[in-house]
């Protein structure tokens, strides 16, 4: 459905969700069936009473339905541990942690307003400990939303930025590309153990195990196989558009009204947004720069793309770009409240945000 409107966008994402949800069991049967057959041709397994290799593809097909009920069981464990604990593995896959509103008002009050003025509940917040310039969204429903930034964006980013880079998160919750990206990392976490453990069985693969003719087929056969299934996790990855970066930063300017504080947390940003995290969870992210294969599968749309849309479609103008300096890392890991001389809020005024 091409979505004409922040509604239909809405539902776009929800149907996203509802089609992962059901071609899990197919993927997760195709990578069966590639373990099945890696497991016959390396001579792990043996197909009892089986002369001929279509015998062998066959008994790989019976074996795999049946325990495809297993399989199941184990990926609803899964979505279950990944259903309530996906902050926890979220948080310790980035080092996050939660900070109180004592702890830093300023950005809990700048959070709280642009909540207010969409009638929504306020997400918790969290801080990365790290002097990179990074945002990201995370939660799947209603109370467990979450908002984190880095250390580095709260030294580097005046107020103003600071709020854009908040409605892009914040944007991202209301249109629940948050949730789409969440389910899609937990099936790529799957699809990563069993492409490892396929990876495992080869390079662990003796020649004196099956000396059987067409042992090797069966193998080569199991990792076309595996390939298919992580050609279509790739589709998968593909299938939560980039567009949802360039709706976020037009949801920042709807909540804001500010484009031009966009294009300059943007431009701060670019080229400062590195960090370690698996790539799964590197998809929610503010910036995520992947040139590989000319960035074809880079889960966001090249800075200067999304700073021309703002400028053609939101009024921004684009400014000298601000230089940004790495600040060092405060020795605590615990969050340390602002003072009077503390960075961008050292001219700070008090005003309706606190």
């Amino acid at each position: 459905m091409q979505a004409v409107g922040l509604q239909t966008y809405i539902w776009n994402n929800n149907i996203r969700s509802i089609v992962l949800l059901a071609g899990f069991p197919v993927l997760l049967m195709v990578l069966l069936y590639a373990v099945q057959l890696v497991l016959l041709g390396s001579g792990f397994e043996r197909a009892p009473y089986a002369t001929s290799m279509g015998e062998e593809f066959s008994y790989a097909l019976v074996a795999t339905i049946q325990s495809l009920p297993l399989a199941i069981g184990v990926a609803i464990i899964w979505f279950v541990i990944a259903y309530f604990g996906n902050q926890t593995i979220i948080d310790l896959a980035t080092g996050a942690s939660p900070v109180e509103r004592k702890d830093n008002p300023e950005l809990y009050n700048l959070l709280e307003n642009l909540c207010i003025s969409r009638g929504m509940k306020t997400p918790t917040l969290r801080i990365i400990e790290d002097p990179d310039l990074n945002a990201f969204a995370s939660g799947l429903h209603e109370g467990q939303f979450s908002i984190t930034v880095t250390r580095g964006l709260l030294e580097e980013l005046d107020r103003d930025e600071l709020e854009a880079v908040l409605g892009h998160e914040l944007t991202h919750i209301i249109n629940r590309d948050v949730r789409t990206m969440i389910i899609a990392a937990v099936f790529a976490g799957i699809i990563s153990l069993v492409a490892q453990v396929i990876a495992r069985m080869l390079w662990f693969r003796g020649g004196d195990r099956d000396d059987r003719r067409g042992g090797g087929v069966l193998v080569l056969v199991g990792f076309a196989a595996a390939a298919i299934a992580g050609l279509l996790a790739v589709v998968i990855r593909l299938a939560i558009s980039r567009q949802r970066e360039f709706i976020a930063d037009a949801g920042s300017v709807e909540l804001t009204k500010n484009p031009d504080a966009m294009i300059s947390a943007l431009q701060k940003v670019d080229g400062h947004a590195h960090l370690d995290a698996p790539e799964e969870v590197r998809g929610l992210f503010l910036e995520n720069r992947e040139d590989g294969l000319f960035g074809l599968f880079s889960t966001h749309p090249p800075i200067e793309d999304r700073i021309a849309a703002l400028v053609r479609y939101g009024g921004g103008r684009v400014q000298e770009a601000p230089v940004v300096v790495a600040a060092p890392v405060p020795s605590s890991a615990t969050a340390v409240p602002p003072t009077a001389d503390a960075g961008p809020w050292e001219n700070h005024k008090p005003g309706p945000w606190g």
